[in-house]
This record gives structure tokens, sequence and C-alpha cells, in this order.
């Protein structure tokens, strides 16, 4: 099978999948290019993930790096047309049915059920990029501070992504 027709599968799959926003796939992405098809390392695919939240644009351009690095403008193109088009039209069509059911009493049961699923995927999808890029206790302190931050604190995302980039560059416990 080709690696462009792989790509094209495995992130068809991923759009149907990805149940509470795109990070919620990320440990299944991660598990398919790196433990499957063994096309790249795991730090690779975490520094991958790291430049596409860093970008402009959508939070999942991940899915189009993955398919360049992979088989560069084919596989771009093929992993973003897999990725978000099946789940478009999922969407579409949920949205309408899911307006028609607005008065419904257990539309709101459903609604609250699938919010602690929604964030356990989105730990999971956390820990499988930590786990990935965090290979010194230095590393694993800057992780910790940033994540404390980033929840107790209203400091900009960018702000922790230079901190932790600067603390990371001064190589102290390495």
């Amino acid at each position: 099978m080709s690696v462009l027709i792989s790509l094209a599968l495995i992130f068809t799959q991923l759009s149907l999948l990805a149940f509470g926003g795109g990070n919620t796939i990320l440990p299944e992405m991660q598990r398919q290019v790196v433990d499957v098809h063994h096309w790249m390392s795991a730090e690779t695919f975490s520094a991958l993930f790291a430049l596409g939240q860093a970008a402009p644009g959508p939070n999942m351009m991940i899915v189009t790096l993955v398919g360049w690095h992979v088989a560069g403008w084919q596989g771009a193109i093929v992993t973003s047309i897999a990725k978000f088009g099946p789940s478009t039209i999922v969407t579409i069509l949920a949205l309408s049915a899911w307006d028609r059911f607005r008065h419904k009493p257990w539309r709101r049961l459903v609604q609250v059920a699938l919010a602690p699923v929604t964030a356990g995927l989105f730990l999971a999808s956390g820990f499988i990029i930590t786990e990935a890029s965090v290979h010194t206790w230095w590393l694993g302190t800057i992780t910790l501070i940033c994540a404390i931050l980033a929840v107790k604190t209203r400091i900009h995302p960018l702000w922790l992504l230079l901190g932790g980039s600067l603390a990371g560059l001064t190589g102290i416990g390495q």
C-alpha cells in the first residue's frame, strides 16, 4: 500500500474519531505515525506538534506538518483533506440533527456526559506530548511550571512558550 493511501486511511479514521476537538486524537495520531508506521520518532512528532501550536492558523496544523514530513506536499494535501473533510461533513449533519432536538430534555444530559470524555481525551493528548518531550528532570520542571502557570494565571500562552523555550535553552540541569 502506498504511503499516500496509508496517510489518507489513517487521517480519515482520525477525523471521525476527533470527538471533543482535534487534540483528542493526538495519542492515536502519534501511535500511528511513530509506533505503527515508524515514519518519525516521538521527538519529531512532539517538535511538529510544538511548531503547529506556535504557528498562526488552525491549532491542528500538526496534521499538515505530519503529512509534509512523511510525503512532502502531496502528503500535506492528503492528510489535510482526509482529516478535515469527513469531520466537517459529520459536523454539518450532526448540527442539523442537534438543532432539531434542542428542546428535548435528554440533550442536556448528553452534553453533560460528554464533557468528562472530552476532558479525558484532551489530558491523554497532553500526556503523550509531554512523555515524548520530557527527557530530563529540568525539562520536566519547566513543563510543570508552564502547566501550572497556564492553569492558574492569565498569562498568554505565547509568553509561556517563550519563557519555557528560554529556560530550556539555558541547559541548566542537563
